[in-house]
């Protein structure tokens, strides 16, 4: 469940790496049943339903970050423009749901277009930056437009009680059946990642990670190639936000704020950047921690930010591939 499967090299470790080398080509399925069975060991299946679209989330933000090696602080803007996008078709024009879901996504694409447009002429640190102030900016527009999205009270109405689908009729109100019908949905977006990786452009995302001026050197458009990267990665976050606004019936203001950039980043880095299943992994760790700590301290932050210090100190390659490279030693 990585993003490099060497079947013949991870065989040779023993059983071990026998076994991570079946589970890394059948990657997509092994990641679902592991997450058919999430709502079953977590507190309540509200909390499921978190970890399931936060690492939804951090997959789209893994493919910008740990594939093609670019450090972005906006995407709290494309999580966001996703949630409000499905929101406020939902909330205030009535569009049904499976027509909202679609529009979400294509607001948060719109969004990764623009601004990928500007940001991928700058490298490093003026990446982040550029990223950083254009989320600022979606940020601050949603804030002020209060007619469209409710401003600092966040869109409320998005209400989704019940699905119908093939006349089969789904309580959406009931978490455990919420859970399995946004399953349903991130499969298809977990398989598509999946391919995105396996296809010749993954392997040229990759190897400009690697080396920038040798894959220019061999006649790749990097920057046609990164500005794709960024709008994919756009799109899957937007996805994750579309899904969030139906879980929680409302869009708070806060899924633009930077702050859920900097939470998306500590899952990413707590699972294991440039590993399939790291992000799930790290949703996982970073939300059932919160949940639990929030329970035993108001400063639960400061608990989690010592964990995630102490985690990186050691473990550098995040705890799924820290396991990986445990297993194929």
């Amino acid at each position: 469940m990585e993003s490099n499967t060497r079947p013949a090299a991870t065989a040779k470790a023993g059983p071990m790496g026998g076994l991570v080398a079946v589970i890394a080509r059948h990657r997509v399925l092994a990641a679902l049943v592991v997450l058919a069975a999430l709502p079953f060991v977590t507190p309540y299946e509200a909390l499921a339903v978190n970890i399931l679209i936060f690492g939804l989330y951090a997959m789209g933000f893994n493919l910008i970050f740990g594939y093609a090696g670019m450090l972005s602080f906006g995407h709290a803007a494309l999580f966001g423009l996703g949630a409000y996008g499905c929101g406020v078709s939902i909330a205030k024009f009535a569009i049904p749901w499976f027509l909202a879901l679609p529009i979400g996504i294509a607001v948060a694409g719109i969004g990764s277009v623009v601004i990928g447009w500007f940001a991928i002429r700058s490298r490093g640190i003026y990446f982040a930056m550029i990223t950083l102030a254009l989320s600022q900016v979606v940020y601050y527009s949603a804030y002020q437009w209060v007619s469209l999205t409710g401003g600092e009270d966040g869109l409320r109405g998005v209400n989704v009680p019940a699905i119908d689908v093939f006349g089969l009729h789904f309580d959406m109100l009931d978490p455990l059946v919420k859970y399995y019908v946004l399953y349903a949905l991130a499969a298809v977006a977990i398989a598509l990642f999946s391919r995105i990786l396996h296809s010749p452009y993954g392997a040229v995302l990759e190897a400009i990670r690697e080396n920038e001026t040798r894959a220019l050197a061999c006649g790749y458009d990097v920057a046609r190639t990164r500005w794709l990267a960024f709008i994919l990665s756009g799109v899957f976050s937007g996805f994750a936000g579309a899904l969030y606004a139906i879980h929680l019936s409302v869009v708070p203001i806060e899924t633009l704020n930077y702050f859920n950039s900097a939470e998306v980043l500590m899952i990413t880095l707590l699972g294991g950047m440039g590993t399939f299943f790291g992000a799930f992994v790290g949703a996982y760790v970073y939300i059932m921690l919160q949940d639990v700590m929030t329970v035993v301290t108001v400063h639960w932050q400061l608990v989690v930010g010592i964990l995630f210090v102490v985690l990186i100190l050691f473990f550098p390659r995040g705890i799924w591939g820290s396991l990986l490279k445990w297993v194929r030693a």
